[in-house]
């Protein structure tokens, strides 16, 4: 089968000034002076519009760290790339915005970490919020796609109709409601972050509810919590079937954890041609068809569609990264979830913060 990359998510930074208990990026970082340079991301660039990606998503990290960003984007537009930027907003102004528009951006996500003040700078470790929404009510006033991204919790979840609302008057085309994930950061903080199955129940029917309410007016985008699905998700639409993604000093990954696994390398940008690594490199092809597959994945209808479910998740969850992922109620490790949920209303509040490298 020949597997056609979609996207690309380019992490051009690990460095961030935020600090969030829910960070999913590495707990082991790239350091900024082994970043790639310019000239190393606008070959990859090329690299990737020639193989027919469509989609370029410039992230970190804090992409607004990179003094070169209006020149990545301008890179992105050249390749005939659609570009996004998932940023924080810390680092932007006026000026900045301008540039990166005028060099090509087509999208921008604006991350929230809560809708009141005191919890937002709590969770994100800074005092970010009230300059996020200066920069939602800028981003507001020019020509460029808009999202917001609200990441919900256990602690900020029963305020989930003040973000709706929020982002009813942003001037967004859509928001996104992200549950946590718990890689990184959060899978550390989990007891604090998992919320309540009456909270997730609650949470399906406030986002219906105003999806119904605002149709036509903001799409609204809803993502659950893995450990409360029936069935894993369809991680990345299949570990390299359409994306990929390269981190700061040229790895590429089939996603954004993968580096947790022990015993797969990944090759490097630095030293073979894009093409290569995605359609020869062991690291990408190590989950990619269904020869991996266990029982019950083997025989299931399922598995065309979730692929078997996050080979991170059931590493993280099992220590076995061929295993089926825990949070299928299939799942012979099933169980792990279960008493995850059981012990759900018990959890305290301690935070652990995610500190950057120098």
């Amino acid at each position: 089968m020949k597997y056609e990359p979609k996207a690309l998510i380019a992490e051009v930074t690990h460095r961030c000034p935020l600090h969030c208990v829910y960070c999913s990026n590495p707990l082991e970082m790239q350091r900024r002076s082994e970043e790639l340079s310019t000239a190393d991301w606008i070959s990859i660039f090329q690299q990737a519009g020639e193989m027919g990606v469509l989609q370029l998503h410039l992230t970190g990290g804090e992409p607004l760290a990179r003094t070169d960003i209006a020149e990545l984007v301008k890179a992105g537009r050249a390749a005939r790339l659609y570009i996004n930027l998932i940023t924080s907003g810390v680092g932007l102004d006026p000026g900045k915005l301008d540039a990166l528009i005028d060099a090509g951006l087509d999208h921008i996500q604006l991350s929230f970490q809560d809708i009141e003040e005191g919890p937002a700078n709590e969770f994100s470790g800074t005092r970010s919020h009230a300059l996020k929404l200066r920069m939602a009510a800028m981003i507001r006033e020019r020509r460029v796609g808009f999202t917001l991204n609200m990441v919900v919790h256990r602690s900020n979840l029963d305020r989930l109709e003040e973000m709706i609302a929020f982002a009813e008057q942003s001037g967004a085309q859509r928001v996104e409601i992200a549950h946590v994930q718990y890689y990184g950061w959060a899978l550390k903080n989990r007891e604090a972050l998992l919320p309540t199955r009456a909270q997730v129940d609650r949470s399906i029917e406030i986002v219906e509810a105003a999806r119904e309410r605002l149709k036509g007016r903001l799409r609204i985008d809803f993502v659950l919590p893995d450990y409360y699905a029936k069935y894993p998700k369809p991680c990345m639409n299949g570990w390299g079937h359409q994306q990929m993604l390269i981190d700061p000093v040229g790895q590429v990954l089939p996603c954004h954890a993968a580096g947790v696994i022990p015993g797969l390398e990944f090759s490097s940008t630095r030293e073979h041609p894009l093409r290569w690594i995605w359609e020869e490199s062991p690291a990408i092809n190590r989950f990619r068809d269904e020869s991996w597959m266990p029982e019950p994945c083997k025989n299931c209808d399922r598995r065309t569609r979730d692929f078997g479910g996050c080979r991170c998740q059931a590493f993280l969850l099992t220590g076995d990264a061929a295993a089926t992922d825990p949070v299928c109620t299939l799942a012979p490790s099933h169980k792990v979830i279960e008493d995850i949920l059981g012990q759900v209303n018990g959890a305290k509040q301690n935070w652990v913060y995610r500190i950057d490298p120098i």
